[in-house]
């Protein structure tokens, strides 16, 4: 069968100790940043889909899969289907009442999600980033900053966000603030980039479970100087950065986070 996925490691680690909640709260944020691959009953069209829903104990399942090679797996061969961010197909979901079939029959993560679950994922993931402004300076260069003194689990949910976040950066520093509090310097990402990248750290914070913790954003131009003192303070997270792409990308049903598509 396929490959193991970063799915498939989440979830288990969520089913080896069911009563952690990190552990929970860390599958519900991959399946919040993967693809997901709805199966369809027709081809997709220009703004709507019609997904193959189940029926168990009087709730509706649509049926949902982390990679095209599962789907043709369950469905038996190539059939119709939509690709959806996880956030979006959450957001779809919740407003229609439905729950998803994750991996049914097909993977060691399958999972039955009800439609509450898909309701508080869409509640969770749209909390608002709080985005600072760039820290004060002072003679000799930025604020007094410390290094960060913060959960592992934090550490490891930033660093799953900027691994995703190919291109809309350079790199990122996470340092403690003097007055309180945490800020990610991010440098190097231009405009249309900043909104996704802010709200991605606010879901590491809220996926991570620190409630009680602060973290602002604050976006620099990349240089030499502010790499050389954010870093001397700072834990550092690169950014991947793609090779460019010369074809032509065409816009599929529900990549338009503000339009996703309904159901019918």
């Amino acid at each position: 069968m396929s490959t193991k996925t970063v799915l498939d490691t989440a979830h288990a680690a969520m089913m080896s100790n069911p009563d952690d909640v990190s552990l929970r709260m860390s599958f519900y944020a991959v399946l919040a940043d993967i693809e997901v691959f709805l199966l369809l009953e027709a081809e997709p069209k220009a703004s709507s889909i019609e997904p193959q829903m189940i029926d168990v104990e009087g709730a509706r399942y649509v049926l949902g899969f982390d990679s095209a090679e599962r789907l043709a797996a369950f469905s038996g061969g190539a059939a119709p289907y939509a690709a959806l961010s996880g956030r979006i197909m959450a957001q779809m979901l919740a407003s229609e009442e439905a729950g998803l079939a994750l991996n049914l029959e097909v993977a060691p993560s399958s999972i039955m999600l009800p439609a509450e679950a898909l309701v508080w994922m869409r509640d969770t993931l749209q909390a608002a980033p709080e985005e600072a402004e760039p820290a004060p300076k002072r003679k000799g260069g930025l604020a007094a900053l410390r290094s960060p003194d913060i959960p592992e689990v934090l550490l490891h949910a930033l660093d799953a966000k900027l691994s995703r976040a190919a291109g809309l950066a350079k790199v990122a520093y996470l340092v403690s603030k003097d007055e309180g509090g945490l800020m990610l310097a991010i440098l190097g990402a231009k405009e249309p980039a900043q909104a996704p990248l802010a709200k991605a750290a606010s879901e590491a914070l809220v996926f991570s479970g620190l409630e009680d913790m602060t973290l602002d954003v604050a976006f620099f131009n990349d240089s030499e100087g502010l790499r050389a003192q954010f870093g001397r303070a700072g834990l550092r997270f690169d950014v991947p950065q793609p090779a460019p792409v010369q074809s032509e990308q065409i816009a599929a049903p529900g990549s338009n986070p503000e339009k996703p598509p309904k159901l019918r």
